[in-house]
């Protein structure tokens, strides 16, 4: 998967930045690959959502890692139990998850984190697939309407619409809308740590 070069736009995008970096991260020597999966392929939980930010999983190849987005997500994780720290800065800084794995729907990190439809179904195959290796999986949470729109098509023909704190049963799973944990819905407010963290909690109690 890291190898992939299927969408011409999001790999021209993607080594550009590496490129050409962030002032803050001259020293880095940026991934600029599709960013993995991460966590234990035996979790019972997946999280889903987009992930591929230019200077944080671009940049250090690993979901979630060295944005705000991640220190989000990441504290309401390790005050559930479920990661091994509150912070993730890099490959190597420890972190490991516990029952827990993160995919995005779109591994390359896209113009304006905008995939567009087309770049979302090419690269449907890679998730459709980690899924099937994931043996004890009950439960799913997944991360805004992108990924919503992304991953309920790999469970079946139903289309639930997207909400925050939406539950529905699809596919032998138990899957969770939450608001994505963007800046943009973090800082204003409209997605809190008592939010994301009850969801989280939802889908962790599914048995």
């Amino acid at each position: 998967m890291t190898a992939c070069r299927a969408c011409p736009r999001l790999v021209a995008w993607r080594e550009s930045v590496a490129a050409t970096k962030r002032a803050a991260f001259q020293d880095w020597d940026y991934w600029g690959k599709p960013v993995p999966g991460f966590g234990p392929m035996d979790a019972t939980l997946l999280i889903v959502g987009l992930a591929p930010a230019a200077h944080g999983g671009n940049r250090t190849g690993r979901m979630f890692t060295g944005d705000p987005s991640g220190d989000f997500l990441y504290r309401a994780l390790y005050e559930l139990g479920l990661a091994s720290q509150p912070e993730a800065t890099s490959r190597d800084d420890g972190m490991e998850l516990y029952g827990v794995r993160m995919a995005s729907p779109v591994r390359c990190v896209p113009p304006e984190n905008k995939p567009t439809a087309e770049e979302r179904d090419r690269c449907s195959h890679w998730l459709r697939e980690e899924i099937s290796l994931m043996p004890h999986l009950r439960s799913a949470v997944v991360l805004g309407g992108f990924g919503w729109k992304a991953f309920l098509p790999l469970l079946g023909e139903e289309r639930p619409k997207f909400g925050h704190g939406v539950e529905v049963s699809m596919g032998g799973l138990r899957v969770f809308g939450c608001y994505h944990v963007s800046p943009h819905n973090t800082y204003t407010g409209r997605l809190t740590q008592e939010m994301l963290q009850d969801v989280l909690r939802r889908a962790v109690a599914v048995v």
